[in-house]
């Protein structure tokens, strides 16, 4: 079956079956994916992340394999600790972002995308969603930096300068 799908299918699966205990679940997870079995990934990667708990690329994994399936609230919870800790991570920025959408969470869409634009400052496409999105909202009258009921706007401001901070310090390693 596997002869079907990726030509490394198979050589990481292999090598997964030799070593339950080892990395390579992730780029496995990750064929899975690509070959349309996000089930598969995602049962891998929860596997894995059992043993390697902060492995951020299986995380992210885990989380376009649970995008795949639409099941954007679980990859908000997923990446919201991804986007604290490593805010430099775009691909979970971007999906952070596509997921609050998804969901109707505009502010928080508005606010990871554009994080996703201060790390590709060249990227036409989320530049254009960015402007969109504010466009709309500004016509609209919707206060796009709204702020959830249980955090104030301070601790907002400080939340988004501590993950700049960390992105500028990241940069210059």
């Amino acid at each position: 079956m596997t002869d079907q799908f990726h030509p490394m299918l198979g050589v990481y699966l292999k090598q997964y079956q030799e070593n339950p205990s080892s990395r390579i679940f992730a780029p496995l997870a990750e064929l899975y994916r690509k070959s349309g079995m996000p089930e598969d990934a995602i049962a891998i990667c929860r596997e894995g992340l059992h043993l390697y708990p902060n492995f951020s690329a299986a995380r992210v994994c885990l989380t376009r394999a649970l995008f795949d399936l639409q099941r954007y609230a679980e990859v908000v919870s997923e990446l919201e600790m991804i986007a604290k800790d490593i805010p430099e991570n775009i691909v979970a920025q971007r999906l952070l972002a596509e997921s609050y959408l998804m969901l109707g969470r505009i502010p928080e869409a508005l606010l990871a995308y554009k994080m996703v634009l201060y790390l590709a400052p060249m990227d036409v496409d989320v530049a254009e969603i960015v402007r969109e999105m504010e466009e709309k909202g500004y016509a609209q009258g919707t206060p796009l930096l709204l702020v959830p009921p249980r955090t104030n706007h301070m601790e907002r401001l400080e939340k988004l300068l501590d993950m700049l901070i960390n992105v500028e310090r990241y940069r210059h390693r």
